[in-house]
């Protein structure tokens, strides 16, 4: 027969038991709840051969987490199709297709050894449906962010017009805050490889705008826990998203597929999140938090 100091744990562990499945707080309301969540891709572009298991292996993580909470799409930073092959496009494809969440793609440099109308083709093609791609800039308008989708001109950079559409964009969506998506920050950014980059320098007026957020990027292929990969300059937040299939810097001795999902609270706090793939829970150590300029 239990002793009374047995009898009062057990007691109290079937009453905690009891609170915690209780409708009560199962419907307690979330006093700062997610209003946007999505995932992002960094690089693929793998050579040798024209194979995808780091994409395959972040789709299938991806979806898992969609079913576990609010994931409203994905974006992708460029750099799918290595020099734009063919068997690149078509072998990517049928793993991207199976996203369960629209798919919003931006062209990298890899993209521009074909062309842009391909690019759109296969952005499409990849989304099966779920989302239409019909340009290869474009801007996403959520409720609390836009998303300016900046698909270079030519290799990573931007021509005049280039620059001024994202200022046009920009100022359009003011005084909304607003992530820019490019295929690469501005030379300087990642001193890990300070000379790769946009070098336009109409760009230091795009991220000088006052409702830019954050400049999520991709490109430099960097290990995660190698590098200083998210950082805030000025007023602006730069995130680098890792390569999927091959680490270039500090060198390419530990390549670990790594992919970032990105939640904007309703009171304006942004968390971004890495995940190892296979892992489903984000690492700790990458955690990067930030508040998005007031309306």
């Amino acid at each position: 027969m239990p002793t009374l100091p047995q009898l009062v744990r057990i007691i109290a562990a079937t009453l905690l038991c009891a609170l915690l499945a209780s409708p009560i707080l199962a419907q307690a309301p979330d006093d700062n709840p997610v209003v946007l969540r999505f995932a992002v891709l960094g690089d693929a572009e793998p050579k040798p051969e024209a194979a995808f298991p780091g994409v395959e292996a972040a789709v299938a993580d991806i979806n898992v987490l969609a079913t576990r909470g609010q994931l409203d799409f994905v974006i992708g930073v460029g750099d799918i199709a290595h020099k734009a092959t063919m068997i690149q496009y078509e072998n990517v494809t049928p793993v991207l297709q199976e996203l369960n969440l629209p798919f919003y793609p931006i062209m990298g440099n890899e993209e521009h050894h074909g062309s842009v109308e391909l690019f759109v083709e296969f952005a499409n093609r990849w989304n099966d449906g779920r989302a239409e791609i019909e340009a290869a800039r474009y801007v996403l308008e959520t409720e609390p962010v836009g998303l300016v989708m900046a698909s270079p001109d030519f290799e990573r950079d931007f021509n005049d017009d280039g620059i001024a559409w994202m200022v046009a964009e920009i100022q359009r969506l003011a005084p909304q805050p607003v992530f820019l998506v490019v295929h690469a920050a501005q030379t300087g950014v990642y001193p890990e490889n300070a000379d790769k980059g946009v070098t336009h320098p109409g760009f230091a007026a795009v991220v000088a705008q006052p409702n830019v957020a954050a400049v999520i990027s991709g490109d430099l292929h960097m290990d995660m826990d190698r590098v200083d990969h998210s950082k805030r300059i000025d007023e602006v937040h730069y995130l680098h998203v890792p390569a999927l299939e091959r680490t270039k810097i500090p060198d390419e001795t530990r390549h670990v597929p790594m992919f970032r999902v990105v939640s904007v609270h309703q009171d304006g706090q942004v968390q971004v999140e890495t995940y190892e793939v296979g892992t489903l829970a984000p690492l700790e150590r990458h955690d990067y938090r930030f508040t998005l300029p007031q309306s």
